[in-house]
């Protein structure tokens, strides 16, 4: 069943405004948004039918805020730098939780928020919802067929990316020539790129997963028009990632620019279940 009523925990980027618009055509009537300080458009604010502006380490304040409009549903999009954490000033709560994590990484941090707010009795679903026509599938997106040498990295690059992203590590890793360039951690997907170039030049591949159980309510793969461009600079080649399991936004744009900078994109069968894209479809 469609809710009535979603917010929408805002991060920086493009993605929550596709969630936004998703959302109303999926046919929720009133969407709220708390956005990140610094983070959340204003565009995606102003959309809104109601909004709050919160600094990350004010997430009594956000909280409060989500009591008071009675909010029942609510989903996480967009990015929250991570050096965010080691420059802002945490509230007591947010120092409490943080505190209670011995391992803090994407997955300990954002499942601790998440459970503290499940606990004040509001749902948090999964960041592919209402993200159907932005889940590409199986096979390749671009006029440009890989090669022989990409696909071999690819192979090998898809065992490698799931056994680091496994362990809480990262996403992201770059290949080239059966030799891994750099492993995504917490600085990001975009310093991981540019560390990369650094080392291997061009030619490279990308490779972008979600782990075997990853939990779908937060950090789930996106890839964007930022991040082809930055691929393009980086001298990646190719882009692999698992199909139905990574957010594509505005995927005929994306596309598009691969094919002129002539990257190629492949979404790999991981044999994993696909992101749920409607919130009745989270069990």
């Amino acid at each position: 069943m469609i809710p009535e009523e979603v917010l929408i925990f805002a991060g920086r980027g493009a993605y929550p405004e596709y969630v936004l618009q998703g959302a109303r055509k999926a046919g929720v009537k009133r969407v709220l948004v708390a956005g990140v300080r610094g983070m959340a458009s204003r565009r995606l604010l102003h959309a809104a039918d109601a909004s709050l502006v919160f600094g990350v380490g004010e997430l009594q304040r956000a909280l409060d805020w989500l009591a008071a409009h009675h909010v029942e549903t609510m989903l996480l999009a967009g990015q929250i730098t991570p050096a965010a954490l080691f420059f802002s000033r945490f509230d007591a709560l947010t120092r409490r939780l943080l505190s209670e994590l011995p391992v803090k990484n994407a997955h300990t941090i954002f499942g601790r928020i998440i459970q503290e707010i499940e606990a004040r009795g509001t749902r948090v679903i999964p960041a592919s919802c209402f993200m159907g026509d932005h889940l590409p599938g199986i096979g390749l997106l671009t006029q440009r067929p890989l090669s022989a040498r990409e696909q071999a990295d690819i192979d090998f690059g898809q065992h490698v990316a799931m056994g680091v992203c496994d362990l809480d590590i990262g996403q992201t890793l770059v290949v080239k020539e059966g030799m891994v360039l750099a492993v995504e951690a917490f600085e990001g997907t975009n310093a991981t790129l540019r560390r990369a170039a650094k080392v291997g030049g061009k030619g490279s591949v990308m490779i972008k997963v979600a782990k075997r159980d990853h939990d779908m309510r937060f950090d789930i793969p996106v890839f964007g028009e930022h991040t082809i461009r930055l691929c393009r600079r980086c001298g990646i080649s190719a882009v692999a990632f698992q199909a139905k399991r990574l957010v594509m936004i505005d995927q005929p744009r994306v596309t598009a620019l691969a094919n002129r900078y002539g990257i190629a994109l492949v979404g790999v069968d991981s044999g994993l279940p696909p992101a749920p894209v409607e919130p009745d479809m989270v069990s």
